[in-house]
């Protein structure tokens, strides 16, 4: 039988820039798959425009942590060998990787150019402001500590279709580069009128050049590292029909299991569901309409209805294209989308994407290890541990939702005979003590269960029906079943 995968983004946002983390990473494969996790969505490896850039700012596609540029040999993250070690390990204990794939901008080029731009409105960038005028931008990339390793190919002003500082002015600004065919993409997000540029400068999909080089790119990306997918980045700004032929081009290369998923940051579900449609289902997306109904949860304590936690979500609607997640390194704190799930509830959120038969759940490592910077959190992996446990070994088999009560829900999972000791019944309370009867089959009849979270510490007997009255103590979450040896 097919037993249940669980992700792990293996990054948080201020991680210490050591360029220890891909050994970190090779040291815990064992522990992260004897815990639950069998793949692992690693950070930008690329070369970025620091040696402590997250690598979002991303400078040389082809340079892995290989070449002396920008300030060092290594990235944020470590070399390229120690890459190459980390996800050696990974596979030598059956735990897939999946690369964060940057393609929308580049940052910090080699040279300037002179080029003929237009300035358009923040707030709505298909206004232009002004007339067009030529200046200096910074958008020639020849990778002079490369070369042409691995690629001959050399960026320039006409790859690019915005920028974000005019230098001959020093004046920061979205600059709209003018030209034959030059024109923002049409199949993005409608955000600021059109939300093709995010920041940098910005990747021209509607040249065909570009295009046929970010596929080449990929092709080389899996056979040099040998991962077994991607997560597309801030793919809301990205020509759709490109990410289409993208994810196409990707899965054939890479076999019929290779997996992508795409970050299209919008809550609306509608959006969301047109996406999938434009792009033939290709590719899964994180649910960041999930995401919102945790946050708003969480701070919303009793007032808010638990009956609706799934409503217009993904994993509702479209179950099998679904990523869920608690939190990621753009929503925690201070980050650009803010938007954390605070506790007491993110034990309760984490058993809501965990246990149920829906989704494919990723677990964040600034929840699980903790969090660096400003806003300092610890980790909480001794309430994820259980739950991650019961979600290998017990969380299989029918589901049925008692979804009744509006400060009080809970479902169970009968089991399967393939899984000996297999189901589960969840109970989530975001008000006061309670207790909610359900059914989890009479074949559990006179079995002994106890709450795996320890948030409530006596057994329970299910009864000759397959009934018991399951406990939860106030604002948590319980998580009831057969004691493993």
């Amino acid at each position: 039988m097919k037993k249940n995968h669980t992700m792990m983004q293996f990054f948080e946002w201020h991680l210490e820039a050591d360029g220890a983390h891909w050994n970190r990473l090779k040291e815990m494969a064992s522990m992260l798959k004897e815990n639950g996790i069998d793949s692992v969505w690693i950070p930008p490896a690329a070369k970025s425009e620091t040696p402590d850039d997250n690598g979002y700012g991303v400078y040389d596609l082809y340079d892995l942590g290989e070449f002396d540029q920008k300030g060092s040999i290594r990235t944020k993250y470590g070399t390229k060998e120690e890459l190459l070690e980390a996800i050696a390990s990974c596979h030598e204990h059956d735990i897939c990787v999946y690369a964060d794939v940057v393609m929308n901008h580049k940052a910090a080029a080699d040279e300037k150019e002179t080029f003929e731009v237009v300035k358009v409105n923040e707030e709505n960038r298909n206004e232009d402001i002004g007339e067009p005028f030529e200046m200096e931008g910074w958008t020639k990339f020849t990778f002079p500590g490369r070369g042409d390793t691995h690629s001959d190919f050399k960026w320039n002003y006409t790859h690019f279709n915005g920028t974000d500082y005019n230098a001959s002015d020093d004046e920061e600004g979205i600059f709209r580069i003018l030209g034959e065919d030059k024109a923002w993409n049409e199949n993005v997000a409608d955000e600021f009128g059109n939300y093709d540029f995010l920041m940098f400068a910005n990747y021209d999909y509607n040249n065909p050049e570009v295009r046929e080089e970010m596929i080449s790119w990929s092709k080389w990306l899996t056979d040099t590292l040998e991962v077994d997918g991607y997560r597309l980045d801030a793919i809301k700004h990205i020509n759709y029909d490109f990410v289409k032929e993208f994810a196409e081009q990707a899965m054939e290369h890479g076999g019929e299991d290779f997996y992508i998923v795409g970050e299209f940051w919008l809550s609306d579900l509608a959006e969301c569901q047109a996406f999938l449609d434009n792009i033939d289902y290709k590719i899964d997306l994180f649910d960041v309409s999930l995401h919102f109904n945790l946050h708003n949860a969480s701070n919303a304590g009793a007032d808010y209805d638990l009956r609706e936690i799934f409503e217009d979500t993904l994993v509702k609607s479209h179950p099998m294209h679904a990523v869920t997640f608690v939190d990621n390194h753009d929503s925690q704190p201070e980050e650009s989308l803010e938007s954390w799930v605070e506790e007491p509830f993110k034990q309760s959120a984490y058993a809501l994407i965990l246990l149920r038969e829906d989704g494919y759940p990723c677990v964040f490592y600034g929840d699980y290890f903790g969090i660096n910077g400003p806003a300092p959190e610890e980790g909480k992996a001794e309430a994820i541990d259980p739950l991650l446990y019961v979600r290998k070994n017990k969380a299989y088999g029918e589901q049925e939702d008692y979804f009744e009560e509006a400060n009080l829900i809970g479902w169970v999972r009968r089991g399967t005979e393939e899984m000996e000791g297999s189901g589960c019944a969840v109970v989530i309370s975001n008000e006061g003590d309670n207790s909610l009867t359900m059914n989890v089959g009479e074949e559990h009849a006179g079995e002994a269960w106890v709450d795996y979270t320890r948030n409530c510490k006596d057994e329970i007997i299910i009864e000759e029906d397959g009934t018991a009255s399951f406990p939860v103590m106030g604002e948590s979450v319980s998580v009831w079943a057969t004691p493993d040896e």
